[in-house]
């Protein structure tokens, strides 16, 4: 029976590095490729950009979601959070099984700021019910981080059933921790890093972690590890670290 799920989570910066000076797509394919995830949860992906398809060779036809679970995850999901004339990005969520219903919902707190949650339910083979799995991308003020993971809560208690697994990940922004605690608490729910180690992880910028603004919560899971992959190689990735959790459900969930 499949109880063991990898999961990771990446802020890829729309694509490119820092001041949109290199594209980075295909570093960064690679390197998810190599983490072996089952679900990965995408923040920041620029699906469509009239500009830099034109001025990088490398931009990819079908849209960045699909190029980067092309071959590897089956089944993929975009949520089109932020619209400009150019073109869009927002949330994906790539998955190595079914995805079985997608919701994708606006809990922008400022029209200045357009963020969203992408929900989506998982089949995955002999579970009694669906993973649900909610990627994320929070403001960059506390106030409107305050006001979306309300969002965020309300929805979950009324769309996921209280007894199934339930995965939510993505860029919190939550650098002081303090609103991330009281969403976890609220929906008790774990921080897998604070599980496993004490501290949610540092994971920005890349190269030399010091904010602590990725986070991973669970609930219906053991955690058997985490893990933050970062370092100086990501200078051509991308400004956040690659989070990654290898988690085991609950027996009581089956």
């Amino acid at each position: 029976m499949h109880n063991t799920l990898n999961i990771a989570t990446f802020n890829i910066h729309k694509g490119v590095t820092h001041f949109n000076a290199r594209f980075a797509l295909h570093h960064q394919r690679d390197l998810l490729r190599k983490l072996k995830a089952d679900v990965v949860f995408l923040q920041e992906v620029r699906d469509a950009h009239a500009q830099h398809s034109k001025r990088f060779a490398a931009w990819p036809v079908t849209g960045q979601a699909e190029y980067l679970a092309e071959a590897v995850w089956p089944d993929y999901a975009y949520g089109k959070n932020s619209v400009y004339p150019a073109g869009h990005h927002g949330n994906a969520l790539l998955s190595k099984f079914p995805i079985i219903n997608t919701t994708n919902i606006d809990i922008s707190a400022h029209s200045s700021e357009e963020r969203g949650m992408l929900h989506c339910e998982i089949e995955i083979p002999q579970w009694s019910a669906p993973l649900h799995s909610i990627c994320v991308h929070l403001g960059l003020f506390a106030q409107w981080r305050r006001e979306q993971l309300l969002v965020v809560a309300d929805y979950i208690r009324q769309h996921v059933p209280a007894q199934a697994p339930l995965i939510i990940a993505g860029d919190f922004n939550d650098w002081g921790m303090r609103t991330g605690r009281i969403f976890a608490e609220s929906l008790q729910m774990h921080e897998v890093f604070e599980q496993h180690t004490g501290k949610p992880a540092r994971s920005f910028p890349s190269w030399l972690p010091i904010l602590r603004l990725d986070r991973i919560y669970v609930r219906g899971f053991q955690i058997k590890h985490a893990e933050v992959h970062s370092g100086t190689n990501f200078l051509k990735v991308s400004d956040h670290a690659m989070l990654t959790a290898n988690l085991v459900k609950h027996d009581s969930l089956y």
